[in-house]
């Protein structure tokens, strides 16, 4: 039941969205919409951001359902910026009424957890700490959001197909190479 009420509570949020600014939205347009009482939203989330983060996590990691591999990364990338196409209304709001930080802040935890799969995956058979393949990960992870980023800041016009296969012949074959730097 809690999933159901959090979905609710979200999709009222996205709905308000369509018709105002984050920053003009209460947790009582929110509760008003749903149809719940104040209570019910504050036993979920501890603020109208909290549950713009849950939302972005949650739709990140339904893009990203089994494409965790060297040979599925691209399209858990293209997952997500289709995901956050679907939800451009919502995304641009979020994006324009909070720092860029924090839209950075939802996104990094997912992308580093695909990045390091990818990552763990190619080591196999290499000894490589930890940490390095974190830094790794961490530093791939900083190029996937800043392009996600920059994409809808410039109101997600380039075609999310196109950016993929570029940064694909861009990277192609370098985590390898990152792994082989750092084998011990």
């Amino acid at each position: 039941m809690s999933q159901v009420t959090k979905r609710a509570l979200e999709q009222s949020l996205k709905n308000l969205l369509l018709k105002k600014p984050l920053t003009k939205i209460t947790v009582g347009d929110i509760t008003d919409d749903c149809g719940i009482n104040r209570m019910t939203f504050y036993y979920h989330f501890k603020d109208i951001y909290d549950l713009v983060e849950w939302s972005c996590l949650e739709d990140a990691k339904r893009a990203l359902e089994e494409k965790k591999t060297y040979d599925t990364w691209q399209q858990g990338f293209l997952q997500i910026f289709k995901a956050v196409q679907e939800n451009k209304p919502f995304i641009l709001n979020v994006y324009r009424c909070v720092h860029r930080e924090q839209v950075e802040k939802y996104l990094q935890p997912l992308v580093d957890q695909l990045l390091l799969n990818v990552i763990n995956e190619e080591a196999m058979g290499i000894t490589v700490r930890d940490e390095d393949k974190q830094f790794i990960a961490q530093v791939y992870s900083y190029m996937f959001i800043g392009l996600m980023l920059d994409w809808i800041k410039d109101d997600m016009h380039e075609d999310p197909q196109q950016i993929v296969e570029k940064l694909y012949k861009l990277i192609k074959g370098s985590v390898s190479m990152a792994l082989s730097r750092f084998k011990l």
